[in-house]
C-alpha cells in the first residue's frame, strides 16, 4: 500500500511538469525564448508562478526541459533508426528519417518550436546555441555516413560529394518544415523529402 500511495504525489508532479513543458513549447513557438515570461508560461500551464518556480527555478531550465521533451515526442522511432550503424545501412536509416519526418507532421507545435529555436539559437549568447550547434553537425555526420556508404555501394547517383548533400539535404528538410507550417494543405513535407533524396539514391523510394 504504501508503494502505490507514494506513487501519487509523483504522478502528480509529472502530470504539472508535462503542462508546463507543452505551455512552454506554445509559448517559445509564439514569441521565441526571449519573448516569453515566466509568468505568462505559468498562466497557460494553469499553475502559479511559485509552483513553475518549484520546477523549473529558471527560464534557462525550462529551455533545456523543453528541447528535451521535443526530442522525447519522436524517439520510439529515432530508437530504431539510432540502433542502426549508417554505414552499415544507409537505406534503413534514410528511410528511418523520413518515417520521422511524416511523424513530426502530426506535432505542429514542436515543429514551430524548432524553426522559432533554431533561428534564435544562431546568437551565440543564445543558451540553445550549443544545443543546435551540436544536433546540426550530428545530423551532418548521420547524413555523411549513409550518403558515403551509398556511394561506396555504386547506389549514389550524383556528382556532389556526401558532406555536400548531407548539408542540402538537412536545409531542405528545414525549409520544408517552415513552408509546410505557413501551408499544411499545399506542402507534402515528408513526401517532398523522399523524392528529392530518390533523385541521387533511387533505392531509398523501394
Amino acid at each position: 500500500m504504501a508503494s502505490q500511495t507514494s506513487r501519487g504525489p509523483y504522478a502528480k508532479s509529472a502530470a504539472v511538469r508535462r503542462r508546463v513543458l507543452e505551455a512552454c513549447v506554445e509559448a517559445f513557438a509564439q514569441t521565441g525564448f526571449h519573448g516569453a515570461t515566466m509568468k505568462d508560461i505559468a498562466k497557460r500551464a494553469g499553475i502559479s508562478y511559485t509552483g513553475l518556480l518549484h520546477h523549473f527555478p529558471r527560464k534557462e531550465d525550462l529551455l533545456i526541459a523543453v528541447l528535451e521533451f521535443r526530442g522525447e515526442q519522436s524517439a520510439r522511432l529515432l530508437e530504431a533508426v539510432d540502433a542502426l550503424d549508417p554505414a552499415e545501412h544507409p537505406l534503413e536509416v534514410l528511410r528511418g528519417m523520413l518515417a520521422v519526418t511524416a511523424d513530426n507532421e502530426r506535432s505542429p507545435g514542436l515543429l514551430e518550436l524548432h524553426c522559432v529555436m533554431s533561428g534564435e539559437a544562431v546568437s551565440p549568447e543564445h543558451p540553445a546555441h550549443a544545443y543546435y550547434t551540436e544536433r546540426y553537425r550530428n545530423l551532418r555526420r548521420f547524413y555523411t555516413a549513409a550518403f558515403t556508404a551509398l556511394a561506396e555501394r555504386g547506389e549514389l547517383c550524383s556528382p556532389v560529394a556526401p558532406a555536400a548533400l548531407a548539408t542540402m539535404t538537412i536545409s531542405l528538410l528545414n525549409g520544408l518544415q517552415a513552408q509546410w507550417l505557413y501551408d499544411r494543405d499545399t506542402v507534402d513535407l515528408a513526401g517532398c523529402l523522399r523524392a528529392f533524396l530518390v533523385t541521387f539514391a533511387p533505392a531509398v523510394g523501394d
